[in-house]
């Protein structure tokens, strides 16, 4: 499936082999911009959301350098520490980020105090119409939701909110997915093999249709490219990725989310 050329991919990733990164998880094969830009391009998506992979920790240079490549097309979520200065902060919103990210999932990831780390830096965030987005496991929906009864700064909901196979129907997860799309929270199409699903994924096509249901037009598409959890070689085609919305929620559906995202990143 293809939609319009002003169609955003709101999750990929991008690696220089020769930059630094921390010990103790993947050693990133070298995935430059150009190479998921051309990816993109075939499904009519011609604007990215380039997310800090934690390899880089707070290292944001290779990200910065993709944004600055190209041309403010696209936009990045950072990783921060709750520490960050009012100056980087601006810097990284001048350079297109629009959020940071607290990565709940890796062995590298946000491993401090998520509550407290959200709310020293919550109001900074909203005042930049920043948001936050989560990748955790669904047992922390209910906490995620707490920090965000406000509405502010939004959450955005990584990878199908971590909802994945064997996630039963009547998870208490779902009820607190409930208060999160009533405060204005976002999921992410993305990210189908993390959650115990095979190409093409149609495991998880009634978990996309009840998600739906709850968020309406809070939804957006990432192709998590360049697919981190495979072996070089081994990675899924990059329209595969894709297919599993419109197969899900109907071509036209699909073609809403990707337009959708605007509203999210501008």
């Amino acid at each position: 499936m293809s939609v319009a050329a002003d169609g955003w991919d709101a999750h990929v990733h991008v690696f220089d082999a020769a930059a630094p990164t921390v010990p103790g998880h993947y050693a990133p094969a070298h995935r430059p911009l150009a190479a998921v830009e051309t990816l993109a391009a075939g499904v009519g998506a011609s604007r990215l959301v380039i997310v800090q992979p934690s390899v880089y920790g707070g290292d944001h240079a290779v990200m910065l350098r993709a944004l600055a490549a190209g041309g403010g097309r696209h936009r990045g979520v950072a990783v921060l520490d709750a520490s960050v200065d009012d100056a980087t902060l601006d810097a990284l919103h001048a350079a297109g980020v629009r959020g940071t990210r607290f990565n709940r999932v890796s062995p590298v990831g946000h491993a401090g105090d998520a509550a407290r780390d959200h709310a020293t830096l919550a109001p900074r965030l909203a005042a930049r119409g920043w948001h936050v987005q989560w990748y955790a496991r669904p047992s922390e929906l209910p906490a995620i939701a707490a920090l965000h009864a406000r509405g502010a700064p939004v959450a955005v909901l990584d990878h199908l909110a971590g909802l994945g196979v064997g996630t039963p129907a009547e998870d208490p997860a779902w009820d607190a997915l409930a208060r999160l799309a009533d405060a204005g929270a976002w999921v992410k199409l993305s990210g189908w093999y993390r959650l115990g699903a095979r190409a093409p994924y149609d495991a998880l096509h009634d978990t996309v249709r009840r998600v739906a249901a709850r968020f309406g037009d809070r939804l957006v598409w990432g192709s998590d490219w360049p697919h981190t959890s495979f072996a070089p070689g081994d990675e899924p085609d990059y329209a595969t990725t894709l297919a599993p919305v419109a197969d899900a929620l109907g071509a036209s559906a699909a073609r809403a989310v990707l337009a959708g995202a605007e509203r999210l990143y501008r």
